[in-house]
């Protein structure tokens, strides 16, 4: 049995019954993880372990875990900090932010590799304009440049930890006050100014290798009606026509209330496959998401199963407690932890 194109959530802290039977599902491809999944390393391990027991391939297994307040896993992990401080300290000493973007995604990754997580939804290439609350500080800057740099850094250290990287939000997010999980966000700029702004981070970053994308529920009427996520225009000759992105695209929460434009569960799950995503997400609602397996008919294209085949995390040798010995991964860790603080020089070996 192959991946299917659908990621969802599990209950709890173990696997329930009722978990794997969803998971045993030939629609599902994936889960991903929240807070509620987690009480110490050692139990996520076990609980990673008994996801990628379920299957043949093992599922793909994710989380958001950004940095900051997207943080799902804190007890035992390193606090990753937001990456707006990135951002500020990139004013100051860019060099010295660029290490430490790299050194931060290292860290990230290096320590949920360790536990069995494939990859993190990582990075934030919005734009920070100031008046998004949703984005925020989890923005790296308000310049596109800036953030390009940075995220390209924390790609490399992802990368190094043994992580592929999404960006999100495609085409971006930070434009706009609304929040996409209880509203339904509209972007009424022209296309030409999110290309010459919004567009310049993702830009880079496919060039840059960029493993994965994730739109944004938000829609830019200028472009399109329909919301990024569910929009060939944007998903197919913008990001893959224009912009030569050829990894995968990962739909936002179809839960959110800025999905809710496309119709019920199943209508939103084709409408964004048919736009291009290669994977739909369904988090938080096991009753939506038991509607979606009893009614997607969806034959999967081969070159969507290959890209996600390609999102696997790279075998970790070490477990948490032995990565947190290691020389290469203290230094990181001593670093990352004085992100943010004024005071001191940081080497940039």
């Amino acid at each position: 049995m192959g991946l299917g194109p659908v990621m969802l959530d599990v209950l709890g802290t173990r696997l329930t019954p009722e978990d794997e039977a969803r998971l045993r599902h030939p629609r599902v491809g994936g889960v991903i993880l929240f807070a509620r999944n987690y009480e110490s390393p050692s139990q996520l391990c076990e609980l990673t372990a008994a996801i990628r027991a379920v299957r043949t391939p093992p599922l793909l297994i994710a989380v958001d875990h950004e940095g900051g307040r997207v943080q799902r896993f804190r007890e035992g992990f390193t606090r990753i900090p937001p990456m707006r401080e990135l951002g500020i300290l990139w004013d100051e000493q860019p060099q010295r932010a660029r290490h430490l973007a790299r050194q931060t995604g290292y860290v990230l990754a290096a320590e949920l590799r360790a536990c069995g997580v494939d990859f993190s939804f990582t990075p934030v290439l919005d734009v920070d304009y100031g008046q998004s609350s949703v984005i925020g500080d989890r923005a790296f800057h308000s310049e596109p440049q800036a953030i390009a740099e940075l995220a390209h850094e924390l790609l490399l250290g992802l990368k190094q930890g043994g992580m592929h990287s999404v960006g999100k939000h495609f085409p971006g997010h930070g434009y706009v006050r609304a929040d996409s999980h209880l509203a339904i966000p509209v972007d009424e700029r022209a296309f030409v100014d999110i290309e010459l702004c919004d567009l310049i981070p993702f830009q880079q970053m496919v060039d840059y290798g960029l493993s994965a994308v994730m739109p944004a529920h938000v829609i830019y009427p200028k472009v399109d009606s329909r919301p990024a996520g569910f929009s060939p225009v944007w998903l197919q000759q913008i990001l893959r026509g224009q912009m030569g992105f050829e990894g995968v695209i990962f739909s936002d929460d179809l839960s959110m209330e800025g999905a809710t434009v496309a119709g019920g569960i199943v209508e939103r799950a084709h409408a964004a496959l048919a736009a291009g995503c290669d994977m739909v997400l369904v988090c938080n609602k096991p009753d939506s998401a038991d509607a979606l397996l009893a009614g997607l008919e969806y034959e999967m294209p081969a070159a969507s199963k290959a890209r996600l085949a390609q999102m696997r995390g790279r075998p970790h040798p070490e477990d948490l407690a032995h990565l947190h010995e290691h020389p290469v991964f203290l230094k990181a860790l001593a670093e990352v932890n004085l992100i943010g603080k004024r005071n001191g020089e940081l080497p940039l070996a």
